[in-house]
């Protein structure tokens, strides 16, 4: 059981990690001067159209809902009580989006000019990028689903790898999918 677990916990946590990924702007190599007002400005802007806080808002649940089993641990009192907190802390969390935006928008200050973050901003605003906006949170949800099973089938081979490989090399590794003696 508690093999499942971890295996639940790091397969939810790779599916999001790769979410976050998917949508996250490049990051450049080394840091940049700061952003110009008139940048900051134009890439809040772009954040406003691409309505970068809802889609965030949108996947809180999805995030409280794959942590949830780490908390709750199979105990039905905790698992009542967590799922009654979820709509406080959710909100609490949705009060706050204005910070994620003002930490976000240097960030893609810096990995596009002005002209580029204006040029991103139109495409958000035209029909086919609100489609886009208005879709990503099924894809947001359906690619952490997809990310998910991903790591449900690949971290159990990697690990058996690792383990593999670390005895090779002369270490004595527990294989946690091996049956424990009692």
């Amino acid at each position: 059981m508690r093999r499942h677990s971890w295996l639940r916990v790091c397969a939810a946590s790779l599916g999001l990690m790769l979410v976050l990924i998917a949508s996250a702007p490049a990051q450049s190599p080394s840091p940049s001067p700061s952003p110009s007002p008139e940048a900051l400005a134009a890439a809040r802007d772009l954040l406003v159209a691409m309505r970068a806080a809802d889609q965030f808002k949108a996947l809180l649940p999805a995030i409280m809902k794959a942590m949830r089993p780490t908390v709750v641990q199979n105990r039905p009192d905790v698992g009542h009580d967590y799922d009654a907190l979820v709509p406080r802390l959710l909100e609490r969390a949705g009060a706050r989006l204005d910070t994620l935006l003002d930490r976000m928008a240097p960030i893609y200050a810096r990995n596009f000019t002005v002209a580029e973050l204006k040029d991103i901003a139109a495409f958000y605003r035209s029909p086919t990028g609100q489609k886009l906006v208005d879709r990503l949170p099924a894809i947001a949800q359906e690619s952490m689903a997809a990310g998910q099973a991903f790591g449900r089938e690949l971290l159990p081979e990697l690990q058996h790898t690792m383990i593999e490989e670390l005895r090779e090399k002369g270490h004595t590794v527990a294989d946690p999918a091996a049956p424990q003696a009692r």
